[in-house]
């Protein structure tokens, strides 16, 4: 998702853009191709190609395929299309399949969270809290730009457009309408988890539940007849297009702790995190200590989700906690980041 804000704005600047995809579970690209982008679908990888590989990234399963068969089968994608630019947003790849794929004469830019890994880059872009270029060193080449912190958070135009409005109807906030998204897959039903404990709560008279899916959810089915018997009116609302509005018009999230929670952040939108993966733990822990969000972690118990639940009906614990978010995230970060990459291109 981030990759196709990216998209969209460079595309609005002038850009032509591709994308490089394998089939995996849970993939995007028909919704891809819904935008309009031209999609380069990489062949599925036979079983076969997997071996060990001792210097392979912590996330080297995630690939599909061996590095070297994925690197080979990019490059003849990138040597026919000339780039001047490649944008590497995975975990899997690192410098050795960078070095391999990218032509030479095409700029990269990598899209990391982790900095566990080195890259070839001449960009590389980490939006997340607490980040520093420093955590880079010794992982990028000496001429690379490291862009760090949520100041460069990919968000969708629309977020930007709604923080005004947003902002300004938490003056004076109130718990009346509570938004539950865990992303679009939720292979562990954790949406359904946290609507359980919501039953067992106590939530203000007239308050309305509003819980987004993803349309490849597996667990779709059985949230929806949850909803039937929450004690506060529920929707289920699927393949939404309209996040941002429906962030803005919310008075609590209840969400993962990744990429969204910067689209919370520039709406000022008060969150109980809820950490789904190792790899969401570096952003729980600085949007908890930034006093941005409270962080539920991996394991929630129904004693501490009623308790933080019960901090978030204060009046003030949720201005405050508003007002440390809006200062986390702006909404113009994939303009910043456009415009150190168009600066670099070639004519």
């Amino acid at each position: 998702m981030r990759c196709l804000t990216l998209a969209d704005e460079l595309s609005r600047r002038g850009g032509v853009c591709h994308f490089l995809c394998r089939a995996h579970q849970g993939h995007l690209m028909d919704a891809i191709q819904a935008r309009g982008y031209q999609m380069h679908r990489l062949p599925k990888a036979a079983s076969a190609e997997l071996c060990p590989d001792r210097q392979a990234p912590a996330h080297a399963a995630w690939l599909g395929t061996d590095w070297v068969s994925d690197s080979h089968h990019s490059r003849e994608v990138l040597e026919g299309l000339a780039p001047s630019w490649l944008v590497v947003d995975h975990y899997a790849l690192d410098v050795r399949w960078e070095r391999h794929a990218v032509p030479e004469g095409v700029k990269l830019l990598a899209i990391d969270d982790l900095a566990d890994r080195p890259h070839h880059a001449d960009v590389l872009l980490d939006q997340n809290l607490g980040r520093d270029p420093a955590d880079y060193a010794g992982l990028v080449p000496a001429h690379c730009q490291v862009l760090a912190g949520p100041r460069y958070a990919l968000l969708r135009p629309e977020f930007a457009q709604w923080r005004a409005a947003s902002l300004a109807r938490r003056a004076t906030p109130a718990l009346g309408r509570v938004l539950v998204t865990m992303g679009g897959v939720d292979k562990d039903n954790v949406t359904g988890r946290i609507m359980t404990m919501l039953k067992e709560c106590n939530l203000p008279d007239g308050c309305t539940i509003s819980v987004v899916m993803g349309t490849n959810a597996p667990w779709l089915e059985a949230v929806r007849e949850l909803a039937e018997t929450m004690p506060w009116p529920t929707e289920v609302a699927v393949g939404v297009q309209d996040m941002a509005r429906r962030m803005a018009q919310a008075d609590l999230a209840i969400g993962a702790a990744g990429s969204t929670s910067w689209e919370r952040c520039c709406l000022g939108l008060p969150t109980l995190m809820v950490v789904l993966a190792d790899n969401q733990f570096g952003i729980a822990r600085a949007l908890h200590r930034q006093g941005a969000a409270l962080t539920l972690g991996h394991s929630q118990t129904l004693a501490e989700f009623r308790h933080a639940l019960s901090h978030c009906m204060n009046q003030e614990a949720l201005r405050n906690m508003s007002q440390r978010a809006a200062t986390v995230v702006d909404g113009a970060g994939v303009e910043r980041l456009c415009k150190t990459m168009f600066r670099g291109s070639r004519p």
